[in-house]
């Protein structure tokens, strides 16, 4: 029985999750989908291909035809007109997603992807596989959400930035719950919010902050719940009561921009 229970206790992270053997796994899979997802854009045209209306955020759709713009169109009033863009609050759901996968240019994907790969497997290790997962998609989704309130209403956002913001978020909280060395991290962190305020006209501060918050709040639900047999139910909770937050603003963006 002793022997067992070390065997279970050693299966564990830290955080409850189940320990994987190939903590970089999870990681290469999410690359492999941006990856692959850039190159079908590549194929189609780069920043011309019709994947990328179809793909990243766009907050509400637009019609558009040639160098003409009808904003008060419908996708069916459209086909008289020109070409629908569609948006989220059309009905366009998937995008909150996908936008987090759709990159048009190499040194966009390039900076997202290896910052993945450097943070994702510490993570991973951290809390397993799916924890790790769920706090790099929902930190991305928060991205997303920030996005659909604060961005402009016709214009696509794409990219992992929220997501990876996230992991950085993540890190941080790890460092503090650990009492580890987060200068480091901050300093890491205060360059990309550089960045990120030099570069507004042309990169996503609603993305990056909103995975930035998303990523604090998962982090901190994973890292600082009660320790013992309803951990996981715990986390389990926090993670339910962030999905509804999510969902409840997401509505009311939704109708507002109706």
């Amino acid at each position: 029985m002793k022997s067992g229970a070390r065997q279970t206790r050693s299966g564990r992270t830290a955080f409850g999750g189940t320990r994987v053997a190939n903590p970089g796994l999870t990681s290469g899979l999410l690359i492999a989908i941006n990856v692959a997802v850039w190159l079908l854009i590549l194929v189609t045209g780069s920043h011309a291909s019709r994947w990328i209306d179809w793909l990243a955020l766009r907050p509400s759709g637009i019609c558009v035809g040639g160098e003409y713009a009808w904003p008060d169109a419908t996708a069916a009033s459209c086909t008289t007109l020109g070409t629908w863009l569609p948006g989220v609050a059309d009905g366009a759901w998937w995008q909150l997603v996908t936008s987090m996968f759709t990159h048009v240019d190499a040194l966009h994907i390039g900076f997202n992807m290896l910052a993945l790969w450097f943070l994702g497997p510490q993570l991973e290790v951290a809390l397993g596989r799916l924890r790790f997962l769920a706090l790099y998609l929902l930190s991305g989704l928060g991205g997303s959400l920030l996005v659909f309130w604060f961005a402009p209403e016709f214009t696509p956002t794409l990219g992992a930035s929220g997501a990876v913001f996230g992991l950085m978020a993540g890190l941080l909280v790890l460092a503090l719950r650990v009492r580890g060395d987060v200068q480091s991290i901050l300093m890491w962190l205060g360059l990309n919010a550089g960045i990120t305020i030099l570069g507004r006209g042309s990169i996503s501060w609603q993305g990056h902050l909103g995975g930035f918050l998303g990523g604090l709040a998962l982090m901190g639900i994973f890292a600082f719940a009660p320790k013992g047999p309803r951990r996981t139910a715990w986390q389990g909770a926090g993670v339910a009561a962030y999905i509804v937050v999510l969902v409840a603003l997401l509505a009311l963006r939704a109708g507002a921009l109706a």
